[in-house]
């Protein structure tokens, strides 16, 4: 299950245990910020990760732009300046 929310109802024992499934959480993601934050910092200086292109920004003015955007896949993160 991937990017579920709401409200879920399983069969514990016909949905996990009688296959061996395990249901495990994530918030915020999984990874050792110490030591993920500087790799990808790496990958960057060394083009492997563009997160410029990730990013775009907008004035406070065009936030629904922003919402728009974000809605449609045109941007992944709209960020939105005061």
């Amino acid at each position: 299950m991937l990017g579920v929310g709401g409200d879920l109802t399983l069969n514990v024992m016909g949905d996990l245990l009688a296959e061996s499934k395990k249901l495990s959480g994530v918030v915020e993601g999984d990874a050792i910020p110490q030591l993920f934050i500087p790799q990808l910092v790496d990958y960057y200086k060394r083009g492997l990760f563009p997160f410029d292109k990730l990013v775009k920004f907008y004035d406070f003015d065009q936030i629904n732009q922003a919402f728009a955007d974000s809605k449609s896949g045109q941007v992944l993160k709209p960020v939105v300046t005061l």
